[in-house]
């Protein structure tokens, strides 16, 4: 395989930074695979200092890869067999033995690579590297992180789906490893972690609010308390906890809200010769709030709880949303987010 080979022929120095920045790209995961994997993963290796192993089908990469112009020496290929498949249910799933997550994730485990990307299935992103990694000691449950754009940057939300039923110790573990995704990928030294309710007083909230609340006061550095939806978006919370039912509302939510008001605003600039010229006027400030409310610029979400680096993306992803998860997961390789993440628990 393409990293053993030059780590075997490289000095015990140079052979451990090669394989610092090693991800595995599942080229089997988006709803257009492999085509936005593979463009990804030649701009992301030509982007920066990293190697890229795709899994999947040998048969059907090497020559789509080959077809691709641009640097493709940083970019190996590990044949998979058997792929999930978005509607595969837990039995399904489990009788693929060689599908492209397992065969990545036990790249990673196996020290052959540090990180691993997915656009497939979230909760056979959650199965396989519950298995295969197990979770960071002293953690019950991982889960699912995404940013939120705000008035001043980011805010981290957590959970956004992987655990619909939640206790209030399980709010506590994701107030600290929010703190500490925030902290290292968003470069925040000091971020203010808030939990979601429906007012800020303490009484306010639901049974699993109530509860929490005190146990986060305790033992979740920068809790600032109770948060509304509106100081989300304010920038007032770096990060914000919640279940991953109410999360997940949260999350789907904002993204209709984000593209109705893009889609509104488009039409209102092309309905008249006047609209079109202010149009012309407003487009770089436009632009940036295009990419700002653009879901492929963070382009993946880390599975925070795992004892291993897992990002998963949305189905729906191009290159360029491939090109951010990988930058996600390199972030995170080079921060130690693993090590921070394991020591923030204990």
């Amino acid at each position: 395989m393409f990293i053993i080979y030059f780590a075997r022929n490289l000095s015990s120095e140079r052979a451990l930074e090669v394989i610092l920045k090693t991800i595995v790209l599942d080229a089997m995961g988006s709803d257009k695979h492999p085509q936005p994997e593979l463009l990804g993963a030649i701009q992301a290796a030509t982007q920066w200092d990293i190697q890229v192993i795709l899994v999947g089908d040998e048969a059907q990469l090497k020559p789509a890869l080959d077809a691709q112009t641009g640097d493709k020496s940083k970019i190996s290929i590990v044949h998979t067999p058997e792929v999930l498949a978005m509607d595969d249910d837990i039995r399904e799933a489990r009788a693929k033995k060689q599908n492209t997550m397992a065969v990545g994730m036990q790249l990673v485990k196996d020290g052959k690579a540090q990180a691993f990307v997915t656009a497939g299935n979230t909760g056979m992103a959650m199965y396989f590297g519950t298995k295969t990694f197990g979770l960071i000691k002293g953690v019950n449950r991982p889960c699912l992180c995404a940013n939120f754009p705000t008035k001043n940057g980011f805010c981290t939300v957590l959970d956004i789906g992987a655990n619909a039923e939640c206790r209030p110790d399980f709010l506590v573990q994701f107030g600290q490893m929010g703190a500490v995704y925030a902290r290292l990928m968003n470069d925040i030294s000091k971020p203010r972690v808030g939990l979601i309710s429906n007012g800020e007083e303490e009484h306010k909230g639901n049974e699993l609010v109530k509860s929490a609340h005190p146990l986060m006061q305790k033992s979740v550095p920068g809790f600032i308390g109770n948060v509304e939806g509106k100081e989300i978006f304010g920038g007032e919370v770096d990060v914000a906890v919640t279940d991953g039912f109410t999360g997940n509302v949260f999350l789907k939510s904002t993204e209709a809200v984000a593209k109705l008001l893009m889609h509104t605003i488009k039409d209102s600039l092309m309905s008249s010769t006047r609209a079109k010229i202010g149009a012309l006027l407003a487009k770089p400030a436009l632009k940036k709030v295009r990419g700002m409310l653009d879901p492929n610029e963070i382009g993946a979400a880390p599975l925070l709880g795992l004892n291993g680096l897992v990002f998963v993306g949305h189905g729906r992803s191009n290159a360029d949303a491939i090109v951010s998860a990988i930058n996600q997961a390199r972030k995170a390789i080079e921060t130690d987010m693993l090590v921070e993440l394991q020591d923030a628990i204990k």
